[in-house]
């Protein structure tokens, strides 16, 4: 630790323990660690240490709050001019004190909780956001809308949000189910279990993620699994916010696994991997987007096309 930063996290650290404390706190939430966050009175500093972290704070109605953000937080335009603190798994933390914030939004699996603790041991408040579920994106909203003290606001996204999960629901719930294989990346070859998000994705769209069983939240699998398991469909994603230089995962090596389900029917998707990898409000688009490829997926079985003539 450099002598600065440790004079700043002295002083930091001795303003927020030396500060008398409130009999009563006026705001307390729910993160998704599990964890209640407590703040005195509305955030009115607030640093967000993930892209879908700066899109939740916006939805929410904080985005005049944030004064911080990390790399590729480019949603919405506004987001682009905030102060970068560091990548998702990088922190400037002699940055991110001097910004003097109020609350700190996490990336509960993205950020280095060795830095996160550095950051609650200065009295700091931190708010884990990592959903689960669909649902849990607005329940974030919430629970954000409440701590900034734009509690309107996050309820009206909320109920946008989840409107359009709705509808979604309804339309693809009675579908023929579809067996598939989500590609994070190719080398190494890694895929989502059942406790990610967007393996509940996957289920809203009537899919079924062939890998959900495994115990990692981002599992290495190997290429004769993929091809044991011959899902009907093949998912990874294309470029979002991504440098354009910058690699991305790739579905050409199953070419060379001609009989496999998803490779004979031509079911290799691609989605948005903004829409779909970030829990903020435009994973309903991304959810939309995915639902539609599994639709061609079912398009694409034998005698598809008599069956829906019938």
């Amino acid at each position: 630790m450099s002598a600065r930063l440790a004079a700043m996290l002295a002083l930091a650290g001795c303003s927020a323990l030396c500060t008398p404390p409130h009999a009563h706190a006026s705001i307390v939430v729910t993160d998704d660690a599990g964890e209640r966050v407590t703040l005195a009175a509305p955030a009115r500093r607030v640093i967000a240490l993930s892209p879908h972290a700066v899109e939740l704070a916006y939805a929410a109605g904080g985005g005049a709050k944030l004064v911080g953000a990390v790399s590729y937080s480019d949603y919405p335009s506004e987001a682009k001019t905030l102060p970068h603190v560091g990548d998702n798994n990088a922190l400037d933390l002699e940055r991110i004190v001097a910004l003097k914030p109020d609350l700190v939004i996490v990336w509960r699996h993205g950020n280095d909780e060795r830095q996160l603790d550095r950051l609650r041991a200065l009295g700091i408040a931190l708010y884990h956001s990592e959903p689960h579920q669909l649902d849990g994106v607005a329940t974030d909203l919430v629970a954000l809308g409440t701590l900034f003290g734009t509690a309107s606001q996050a309820r009206a996204a909320a109920a946008d949000y989840r409107g359009k999960i709705a509808a979604l629901r309804a339309r693809y719930a009675g579908r023929a189910p579809v067996s598939v294989f989500y590609q994070v990346w190719d080398d190494p070859l890694m895929t989502l279990n059942g406790t990610h998000i967007v393996s509940d994705v996957i289920a809203l769209c009537g899919g079924r993620n062939v890998f959900a069983h495994l115990a990692p939240l981002v599992p290495t699998v190997s290429t004769e699994a993929v091809v044991a398991a011959n899902p009907e469909a093949i998912v990874t994603t294309s470029q979002g916010a991504t440098r354009a230089d910058a690699p991305l995962p790739s579905l050409a090596l199953w070419r060379a696994w001609p009989r496999m389900t998803a490779v004979a029917r031509g079911n290799l998707f691609a989605v948005d991997g903004d829409l779909i990898n970030r829990p903020g409000p435009r994973l309903a688009q991304g959810a939309d987007q995915l639902c539609r490829d599994l639709e061609i997926a079912r398009e694409h079985r034998p005698n598809a096309a008599a069956a829906s003539a019938h």
